[in-house]
């Protein structure tokens, strides 16, 4: 049994890593004393042409897009923390059962529900990113 427990949180970090929550964002920075802003966004944070504080590309599709894109970010993370706690407190169901089978038969479905719901949460992602992507032309 633990070998199973071991593939489902291996395909737990799997899942995760494939919705991005394991990456970072890497930040450029210009140096605005020695290199002139070449771009839009370089212009905005060395604040030359008027820009500073004002970004040509918010459209309010682009704001639209992005709100929906926090919302489903921040409702993933949420179901996939609860999605962790589920396996962890089936696996601890699991364990404490004393060979009860209505105990075991419980915990195995509390955690493959959980997977599924990860699962879930992993292909409602994919398919708000695709819609996203296909309505702004972005």
């Amino acid at each position: 049994m633990i070998s199973k427990l071991f593939k489902a949180s291996s395909l737990l970090v799997i899942v995760l890593a494939s919705l991005g929550l394991f990456t970072t964002t890497r930040v450029m920075a210009i140096n605005c004393s020695t290199t002139a802003p070449t771009t839009t966004q370089e212009a905005i944070q060395c604040g030359t042409d008027n820009s500073a504080g004002v970004s040509g590309s918010n459209t309010p599709v682009k704001d639209l897009d992005t709100t929906i894109t926090n919302i489903v970010n921040i409702l993933s993370i949420v179901v996939g923390i609860v999605a962790v706690v589920m396996i962890i407190l089936a696996g601890f169901r699991y364990v404490t059962s004393g060979g009860k089978q209505e105990s075991i038969a419980s915990a195995k479905n509390t955690i493959m529900y959980a997977i599924v719901g990860l699962i879930i949460v992993a292909l409602a992602q994919t398919i708000a990113r695709f819609v996203l992507q296909k309505s702004t032309g972005g």
